[in-house]
């Protein structure tokens, strides 16, 4: 039976879509006239092609591109008008301000909606001040920071709707917090192939993260399942929302791990009405950066030489490399080589001295400069200086003999030279081991970056961004951080979890990034909603995070099949694929240790007939159904199901593969299974009935 409230509630969402519906039919009479006025325009421009100055052909096409931007804002208006008919609304709370009586009822949507015939707002956009309440308060006293300062006030109702394709699903009413009712519907759904908003289920913790806009750095450690990146993307939205006048989505930059999350995560800020961002990665920006004129490992490429090769001296040699004190070390040779490299003396131009301290003080000037950059703007302070206080102008041959003497007192060297004479200068000449071809390892490259910055300088490198957002942030380096620092002076959102590290040789920690950061803030995430209790509790025994809460979304405990041969956990492994396309879930994730594995696994399964996907450091896409891939491209991702096969001693065994283990087990939402064969990993040993 209806209740008398529901019934209010449904007759006012019928209200409502009138009033969207009239508004479509408004703008798309709009339209036409934009259309109309347009076209008449270059007709007229057409017509009068031949006897039109030039001045009014420019101010008719001014015209031509007005008009047509405006129809491009109306048309984008519409399109967010024709989200709110599909779903208006996801919560309303009543709210009486200090010192009135009346409350008044606010509705919050994905979007605003102005009634113009009323002038009031019937939809207020989650991201408004008002609307914070909704994520921050029960009934009772609430308040939030509008422009003018605080209002304050109290809830006194406050509900939550589900409405799809235009009808309500279900609305909850409560004195308490509602959203976490909504959300346990929300994660007990199947996944889906695109992350998608969740602006109605915004917790307390996470709306202030969101909307936290005086942070020049934050930074947020969060546990697995803890809906860090899509915090990270909703604060886009909020600081694009905040400050539409001044940012917008040209000025971000995304750092991400691989293209495959990037596509994953893509769908976010579209769903909340803003274009999708420029997203990059550390190779292509290292690439960038050393002019395209060195070859080098990825980190993907390091990480799978870690895992095929029990290499102590490369493990040594990168743990190194990611220390804070490796980058002091740096600093340091940087500043010595600074002093070293030029060796100022005294010249005589002409009849003209030139004293050897106003040379030195020119060369210190142009720091961060090219080397022959450099030394012609010294030499051109030289020239200058004589032509001011002498009245001289030096004839050509002049100078080219001062370009030339100038030129001496500078010790040249190549950058890689440099680089690799600082492991001499260090006394740890072993620590530089290119691989064949002069490939450099992936935990030189932005060492070499960093040297480059000190000693040349890096011009004209994304000045334009203001807000960088890099995810994963435990598995870049403090170098690699100070090398953003320099190159990126913008405002920065960095999040990751340093439990979920796939190479713990150069992981950074929250506390090691602030270090680099020194004015950040850092938050935590600890509560994960991704995976059913009983999946992060078994998860939690691989690799206990004391900090981490679980969900109270229960579902079935996860399952570890043991074999006698790779066939007949191959054959399981199958069948398991088989049984998936029967149930009512989208994703099948089959994450394995190595890419060798996971291209092994695929073309069994592939050679079966089954529809599965291979995903490689070269996919670009994320799509529905069964994904084989690598624990390190599975970071970030989510699936229904989980399979991880080879889950035995000899494939999960060291510290860095418990760190693997872990991940592969948290992408997990509803379902998980392990199979080995021989004898099972002593990390799920104690599971294992």
């Amino acid at each position: 039976m209806i209740s008398p409230t529901e019934k209010e509630e449904k007759a006012h969402l019928e209200d409502m879509q009138l009033k969207l519906h009239d508004a479509v039919a408004k703008i798309d009479s709009t339209l036409r006239d934009h259309a109309a006025k347009i076209q008449e325009l270059k007709t007229y421009l057409w017509e009068h092609r031949t006897d039109m100055d030039h001045v009014e052909k420019m101010s008719t096409q001014q015209f031509i591109e007005q008009r047509v931007l405006a129809g491009e804002a109306v048309f984008a208006h519409k399109k967010r008008i024709m989200k709110l008919l599909l779903s208006p609304y996801f919560g309303r709370f009543d709210f009486i301000r200090e010192g009135q009586k009346q409350p008044l009822a606010v509705y919050v949507g994905i979007h605003a909606f102005f009634d113009e015939e009323q002038k009031k707002n019937l939809i207020y956009d989650w991201r408004a001040p008002i609307a914070t309440m909704f994520y921050d308060y029960e009934t009772g006293k609430a308040s939030y920071e509008a422009p003018s300062g605080e209002i304050g006030g109290m809830i006194v109702l406050k509900r939550q709707f589900r409405i799809r394709d235009g009808q309500m699903a279900f609305m909850l009413e409560s004195a308490l917090n509602i959203l976490d009712d909504v959300l346990q519907e929300e994660l007990s759904r199947a996944s889906d192939d695109r992350m998608k908003n969740i602006v109605s289920t915004i917790q307390r913790d996470q709306n202030a993260i969101i909307r936290n806009e005086d942070a020049h750095v934050l930074i947020i450690q969060g546990v697995a399942g803890s809906g860090k990146t899509s915090i990270a993307l909703h604060r886009i939205a909020f600081l694009l929302y905040r400050f539409k006048d001044t940012l917008t989505s040209r000025d971000i930059l995304i750092i991400s791990p691989n293209k495959v999350f990037a596509d994953y995560i893509s769908n976010v800020l579209p769903e909340l009405g803003e274009q999708n961002i420029a997203e990059t990665e550390m190779e292509i920006l290292a690439d960038e950066w050393l002019d395209y004129k060195y070859k080098f490992q990825t980190f993907f490429e390091q990480a799978a030489l870690l895992l095929e090769k029990n290499d102590e001296k490369l493990q040594r040699r990168i743990q190194e490399k990611s220390s804070l004190a490796f980058l002091k070390k740096l600093d340091d040779y940087a500043g010595h080589c600074e002093k070293t490299s030029f060796s100022a003396g005294d010249l005589q131009i002409e009849r003209y001295p030139v004293p050897a301290v106003f040379i030195e003080e020119s060369f210190k000037k142009y720091r961060g400069m090219a080397a022959g950059e450099r030394l012609r703007r010294v030499a051109e302070d030289i020239e200058h200086k004589i032509s001011i206080y002498h009245h001289y102008e030096l004839t050509t041959g002049e100078r080219g003999e001062l370009r030339a003497a100038i030129k001496k007192m500078h010790k040249s060297s190549t950058l890689r030279a440099a680089y690799k004479n600082f492991f001499v200068w260090l006394g740890r000449p072993e620590l530089f081991r290119p691989a064949k071809g002069a490939i450099l390892e992936y935990s030189d490259v932005f060492p070499l970056i960093y040297l480059k910055l000190r000693m040349e300088g890096i011009q004209g490198a994304h000045r334009h961004v203001k807000h960088l957002l890099i995810d994963e942030m435990q598995d870049y380096t403090p170098v690699q951080y100070a090398v953003l620092s320099k190159l990126f002076p913008c405002k920065k959102t960095i999040l990751g979890d340093v439990n979920q590290s796939v190479n713990p040789f150069s992981s950074s920690t929250s506390e090691e990034i602030k270090r680099v950061f020194r004015q950040a803030d850092c938050v935590k995430l600890c509560k994960s909603y991704r995976s059913s209790y009983e999946i992060t509790r078994f998860a939690q025994r691989i690799s206990p995070d004391p900090e981490l809460e679980a969900i109270e979304r229960h579902g079935a405990e996860p399952l570890i099949l043991g074999f006698k041969s790779r066939n007949e956990e191959g054959e399981r492994i199958r069948q398991l694929v088989e049984e998936f396309f029967d149930l009512d879930h989208h994703l099948l994730g089959i994450i394995c240790k190595t890419q060798a594995q996971a291209e092994q696994l695929h073309q069994a399964i592939h050679d079966d007939g089954h529809p599965v996907h291979l995903l490689t450091s070269q996919s670009t896409t994320f799509t529905r159904g069964v994904l084989i891939c690598t624990v390190h491209l599975a970071k970030g991702l989510e699936f229904d199901q989980v399979i991880v096969p080879d889950a035995g001693e000899n494939n999960y065994a060291t510290a860095m593969d418990r760190n693997l283990l872990y991940i592969a087990c948290t992408r997990a939402m509803h379902t998980l299974t392990l199979t080995f064969t021989g004898k099972i990993s002593s990390f799920i040993a104690s599971e294992y009935q």
